[in-house]
């Protein structure tokens, strides 16, 4: 898979990138998000959220959590305990504040890290999710075998995550918008104009579908399935370790 960058003139790495990137991006990030999925993206982690509650879990890690979005809506699960996690403090931080309003910091602890290295042990968590957040892994089947680690066997493993339309005229509907409106709005809109040019990018380059299966398969997870949403701009995968 080809590792798309957010600043093509920048020396540092992808995972540096993605840092920077959502550090200059948290503030404006949640009202932008709302805007360019067209709120659709809340009604996609819902369908998260009842995936992972039917398995009844007692602790969940949100990787790549950025504002808690997804944290925040897990704590309607019987979850006693929520982690989210990301490599952005910029991001935690306006997480931190949401948690804070929401009465929710009994149950929801936002740390640092880096979704490869996790700071876990082996086999702690009932349930793990990661909404948008894969295509973000500097490697992709490095972060998956951290989170097959630190997943409990009998865990759930969610991902949301961008995908491609396949078929007309949604397809090209969908390239249209990722390629000129999208980007339109992020310059608009946002302080940093390369941030949602990669956003674009990055997706358009993702593996998704049976190919995303594969990756899961091979790294061990098993019952795996996805499950495309709205024409198939966006997909859930659910998969769980023997």
């Amino acid at each position: 898979m080809s590792k798309v960058k957010p600043y093509k003139d920048s020396d540092l790495n992808k995972k540096a990138q993605v840092t920077q990137m959502f550090d200059n991006i948290s503030k404006e990030y949640d009202g932008l998000n709302r805007v360019i999925s067209f709120g659709i993206d809340i009604k996609w982690r819902n369908r998260v959220v009842d995936i992972v509650a039917k398995t009844n879990p007692e602790n969940i890690l949100d990787i790549a959590t950025g504002t808690g979005d997804l944290a925040i809506s897990l704590s309607k699960t019987s979850a006693q305990k929520i982690v989210g996690l990301d490599i952005s403090d910029g991001m935690l931080e306006v997480g931190r504040k949401k948690i804070n309003a929401k009465n929710l910091d009994d149950k929801i602890t936002m740390v640092i890290g880096d979704s490869e290295n996790l700071p876990f042990e082996d086999n702690t968590f009932d349930a793990i999710t990661v909404a948008f957040g894969v295509r973000n892994f500097e490697t992709l089947e490095k972060g998956l075998a951290e989170i097959f680690r630190v997943l409990k066997p009998g865990g759930v493993f969610v991902i949301l995550e961008t995908s491609v339309p396949t078929k007309t005229p949604f397809k090209q509907g969908y390239n249209f918008y990722t390629k000129y409106i999208l980007p339109t709005i992020g310059k608009l809109f946002s302080k940093d104009q390369s941030a949602y040019s990669y956003l674009c990018e990055s997706a358009s380059v993702f593996p998704f579908g049976e190919a995303l299966n594969n990756i899961l398969r091979k790294i061990g997870f098993i019952n795996v399935e996805d499950q495309p949403q709205t024409f198939g701009v966006a997909t859930i995968y659910k998969a769980s370790k023997a």
